[in-house]
């Protein structure tokens, strides 16, 4: 614990929405020092930035390893990351240093839910196609084929990883008439029987469901899940929808399965990289809706995000609890 009336240094990685900085200024207890931009701070400025600091407030796109650790020195504290996943840290390093480590669980659930049903639905129902064809003079007479896609009533969906947010999109999507929800992950979860989901093993999943969300975290049991193993047991008429990591999906694999007829159509919120190059073959393809990492992004969870952030870093800083602490 710093000792009384001592100022702590804070290094912020970007511009964060205001909400966590008023919790920050109020608390009168930190120095901040902010790499004051929307875009990612540069290595070497935040390599920079950290030096002697006693609280770092990050996000997903920065990596914190050794490297900024070093950097950092003895003082550090408290890494906040200012989101759910925390892959971007390099949580061994920072264990073994004794720092603790903050992030934005549940407060981007029902966004992200959101989110992933209306790309679901965009997706299944072509949506981008139609307002193309609106544009481009392609909207002539009533066709009974012209842009039918595929609907959830009396479908059965699968979701891979039935956490917080994979349960709030099951939640979301029920209403819709689907008959089946299926589920796999580690185990069986008590909450699914609110969703009557059906624990099976993955390749039930993968070979009954019209519709597959993927919505597990990235481990290495999960990186390049969804691969052409994985879409050559899909129905061709399924809708594959990845709003989790873009490394759970093997996306040439996924490029042939869409170009193949192999499967329908694939709606992704991530992808490798981030942002992905304008001239990726995905974004080729009619059957392919790629959305820019956009989950959580309403204003109002951003702004709780920003605030939970500041309380992380503020508990860390003062040896007191975090509201939400990472236990690694």
């Amino acid at each position: 614990m710093q000792a009384v009336g001592k100022v702590m240094k804070v290094f912020i990685t970007r511009r964060v929405p205001p909400e966590g900085m008023k919790i920050l200024s109020a608390a009168g207890a930190c120095e901040v020092s902010q790499w004051d931009s929307d875009e990612p701070v540069p290595r070497t400025e935040l390599l920079k930035g950290v030096q002697g600091a006693h609280g770092l407030l990050c996000l997903l796109s920065d990596k914190i390893d050794a490297e900024v650790l070093d950097a950092a020195g003895p003082n550090l504290k408290v890494i906040s990351t200012m989101s759910v996943g925390f892959d971007h840290m390099a949580l061994d390093e920072i264990k073994k240093r004794g720092i603790r480590v903050g992030y934005t669980p549940d407060v981007l659930t029902d966004a992200t839910a959101e989110l992933t049903v209306a790309l679901l639905l965009a997706t299944a129902r072509r949506l981008p196609e139609g307002v193309e064809e609106v544009k481009n003079g392609g909207w002539s007479s009533w066709k009974p084929l012209w842009l039918c896609g595929y609907g959830l009533s009396g479908s059965t969906v699968g979701v891979i990883g039935l956490g917080r947010i994979g349960l709030a999109i099951a939640q979301r999507l029920m209403p819709f008439g689907v008959k089946r929800l299926l589920y796999t992950g580690r185990t069986a979860k008590a909450q699914a029987a609110e969703v009557n989901g059906e624990f099976v093993p993955l390749d039930t999943l993968v070979s009954e469901s019209d519709f597959i969300v993927v919505s597990c975290s990235l481990t290495p049991e999960t990186q390049g899940l969804c691969d052409k193993a994985f879409f050559s047991k899909m129905k061709n008429t399924a809708v594959f929808i990845n709003s989790s990591r873009g490394a759970v999906v093997n996306q040439e694999d996924l490029y042939q399965a869409l170009t193949s007829g192999q499967i329908a159509a694939a709606g992704l919120d991530v992808t490798t990289p981030e942002p992905l190059p304008t001239d990726h073959p995905l974004l080729t393809l009619k059957n392919c809706v790629v959305l820019p990492h956009i989950g959580s992004a309403t204003y109002s969870t951003r702004g709780i995000m920003s605030a939970l952030a500041a309380r992380n870093l503020l508990g860390g800083l003062q040896g007191t609890d975090m509201p939400s602490e990472l236990t690694f």
